[in-house]
């Protein structure tokens, strides 16, 4: 393992908050070093189809968004690294962070490290991850063509979900533990559509208790009526089970280094200026390890944007 020179900003994570931070730092002459982590892109990666992102009237896939983000970013001369950090340092400076591959420090840092796909918790989905259970309808739905299957969650993600799926699949079980969902209005419409025609059977106040299957990979669904007094169960046959019930702040490394509320890493939101700072000067915030209201990719942006703006402010005082 070896150092690499001191830089005066460092950025953690490569989706829309990440890069844009990067874009703005890097336009203010802070030489900037984005270190990528392990989801290189972030969430969007994984999302097929984006049809509300400012000046493109035309979808765009969100791998697309974020290469031309990607792009923009290497074009101001960004330093980006693929590498993930395991450790950080912050009570005193400059801050120091150890990687995989190599130490680094650096005069102020933005944390852009985004969130993670939540689980159900069930055992047995832990034991059928990758054979049946899947979080990433773009990535597996293809090995469903023509199949049973189901998605459980309530808002954009399982619906969008839903949508891309019901292009090859021959049925999805939509499974939701309330009776309304969260979603869209727009995409609430779409489903509808599908619910009409019986391509997607809707599961409303209904909660997985079991996932099942054999060697091959999962073969039924034990679902449970919430409304019910009794414990009365039905059993759904499905090939496989996406699971789209939200995501869980990448902020393991910076619990008792920052504050951190529910998960997700408390900021100043200061009227004036300095809106990202965290509990601690000079280390920023952006994205989804601070948002859990809103979630999408142009506010995560927005707050890169803010980020990169507060951190130059500080450097300029610091310096």
């Amino acid at each position: 393992m070896q150092n690499i020179k001191h830089t005066k900003i460092i950025i953690l994570g490569s989706g829309p908050a990440g890069y844009t931070a990067a874009i703005y730092a890097a336009r203010a002459n802070l030489n900037p070093v984005l270190i990528t982590g392990d989801n290189k892109g972030g969430q969007l990666m994984n999302t097929n189809e984006i049809e509300n992102w400012p000046g493109d009237k035309n979808q765009i896939t969100g791998s697309e968004l974020m290469h031309r983000m990607y792009e923009h970013a290497i074009k101001y001369q960004t330093k980006i690294i693929p590498d993930k950090i395991i450790s950080v340092e912050f009570n005193k400076k400059p801050f120091f962070l150890l990687g995989e591959k190599d130490k680094y420090t650096a005069d102020s840092v933005i944390i852009a490290t985004g969130s993670n796909p939540r689980y159900l918790g069930l055992n047995s989905e832990e034991e059928f991850k990758g054979r049946g259970v899947s979080t990433c309808a773009i990535c597996d739905g293809f090995f469903y063509k023509d199949k049973e299957i189901a998605v459980v969650g309530g808002g954009n993600t399982a619906i969008e979900e839903t949508l891309y799926l019901s292009n090859f699949v021959k049925k999805i079980y939509l499974i939701h533990r309330r009776n309304n969902f969260k979603a869209e209005k727009i995409l609430i419409d779409r489903l509808a559509k599908l619910v009409k025609i019986k391509k997607v059977i809707l599961y409303l106040n209904h909660t997985i208790k079991e996932i099942l299957g054999n060697k091959s990979g999962v073969t039924h669904l034990i679902i449970n009526n919430m409304n019910l007094k009794e414990n009365i169960q039905k059993k759904l046959i499905v090939s496989g089970l996406f699971v789209a019930i939200g995501h869980v702040p990448n902020t393991d490394i910076f619990v008792n280094k920052l504050e951190i509320e529910n998960g997700y890493i408390k900021i100043k939101q200061e009227k004036h200026g300095n809106y990202t700072q965290t509990s601690i000067p000079g280390i920023f915030a952006a994205g989804d390890v601070t948002d859990h209201v809103y979630r999408q990719a142009i506010t995560s942006s927005a707050s890169g944007c803010m980020a990169a703006i507060d951190s130059e402010r500080y450097l300029n005082c610091y310096n």
